[in-house]
């Protein structure tokens, strides 16, 4: 019979397993990012086709890469937390793995211009020095930045000055389009690991995802920190559930307020800086607080039925950097120019069960997988990189 501490484990990678899965079936319906789609061949299929992209945007746009971005900011925890009881320190070992993780996105960025991986290596380092911060400072500061403090400043800026329009996005997807659409292979890398790569750190930017991810990786580390996370014991199995209901019955109203209360916003607003400044920081705290209902439901439904139906996706979720990647080259292939163009043939539904087929193929892979070894393909390499020289 498992051990609690491992159920614990299983379960977080059954959670990072579902935000990959929530991933690849939006990244399918993207085309990654090459929004390119042939015209419906009927009513029925362009109103199917709307429906189910309106329900995997408003399921998993901005809270499956939530959801990642806070078990980052655990799984960092977890490491320092276990080199700190064997009296080493984390901190250098951590930041050569996110120039690492870097270099896994640089590959990444050859075949996908919206991946984050490098946005992930970058912002990473925010947790080096606020590692021994106190738990006060640490929300307090998650808060801050989850406030979006430079949309606030520009949100002041168009009020003062309704004139005052700066172009934002100087590098866009658009750009690299041609080659995505494109026959030639090279041209589409080389396009995709410049430009693309710039219009998507471009966008990061100026649409709050560089704050709003610094902030999740902060409260995942918090969370870790605090134990919520953790049920060893059944003291500990009591006080995380009880932490998440809580959690459960907050964030899920405020959730529902916040979708309407948006919406109210916007049509109140003309002037475009200030909407799309106020989009930018009320939908990073509705995309909050729809996460935190997620990861609440998800963990106590786990813990309730010991797993029984989630547990299905905790290899998939231990490999997550395989898939990752996986799905980026694989996906190229199958919807850009070079490959398959199946941009052409393709809608919102078509692409979600190919997505769905792809999902199935990883999970049946990953079980494989962890029946003959003890970490993925890529999450090898990157500990034995990681820890280089050092004998372990």
């Amino acid at each position: 019979m498992e051990t609690q501490s491992k159920k614990r484990i299983l379960a977080v990678d059954a959670l990072r397993g579902f935000a990959v899965m929530g991933i690849i079936l939006l990244h399918n319906i993207e085309h990654f990012n090459y929004y390119s789609f042939p015209e419906a061949p009927s009513s029925f299929m362009k109103s199917l086709d709307t429906s189910l992209w309106n329900f995997l945007f408003f399921s998993f746009s901005g809270k499956a890469y939530a959801i990642f971005a806070l078990l980052f900011g655990f799984t960092f925890y977890l490491q320092s937390h276990s080199a700190a009881k064997r009296g080493e320190d984390f901190k250098n070992r951590y930041m050569w793995r996110l120039l690492l993780l870097l270099g896994f996105g640089f590959i990444n960025s050859l075949f996908f211009p919206g991946e984050i991986l490098v946005l992930y290596a970058i912002l990473g380092f925010i947790l080096v020095p606020v590692r021994h911060w106190t738990n006060r400072s640490l929300l307090v500061l998650a808060i801050i930045l989850m406030l979006q403090p430079l949309d606030w400043i520009k949100v002041f800026m168009g009020l003062s000055d309704p004139s005052y329009a700066p172009e934002q996005m100087i590098y866009s997807l658009g750009d690299v389009y041609p080659q995505l659409g494109g026959d030639s292979f090279w041209e589409m890398i080389k396009a995709n690991f410049v430009a693309g790569q710039l219009a998507s750190l471009n966008w990061a930017w100026c649409y709050g995802r560089v704050f709003q991810t610094c902030s999740l990786f902060i409260l995942g580390m918090l969370l870790g920190r605090l134990g919520y996370f953790r049920f060893a014991t059944d003291d500990e199995r009591k006080r995380s559930a009880r932490f998440w209901i809580r959690m459960l019955c907050v964030s899920l109203p405020l959730a529902v307020v916040l979708y309407y209360f948006k919406e109210l916003v916007f049509a109140c607003v003309d002037q475009k800086l200030v909407l799309e400044s106020l989009k930018t920081i009320l939908n990073s705290w509705y995309n909050l607080f729809f996460m935190f209902s997620m990861v609440a439901a998800f963990l106590l439904l786990y813990w309730v039925n010991e797993g029984r139906i989630q547990r299905i996706l905790a290899p998939y979720g231990q490999m997550s950097l395989t898939d990752y990647i996986t799905q980026s080259v694989i996906g190229s292939f199958l919807y850009y120019g070079y490959g398959l163009e199946l941009h052409k043939v393709c809608g919102t539904t078509y692409s979600l069960l190919i997505g769905i087929c792809f999902l199935i193929l990883q999970v049946i892979f990953a079980h494989w997988w962890f029946r003959h070894f003890k970490r993925g393909p890529l999450e090898t390499v990157w500990h034995k990189l990681t820890w280089l020289g050092s004998g372990r």
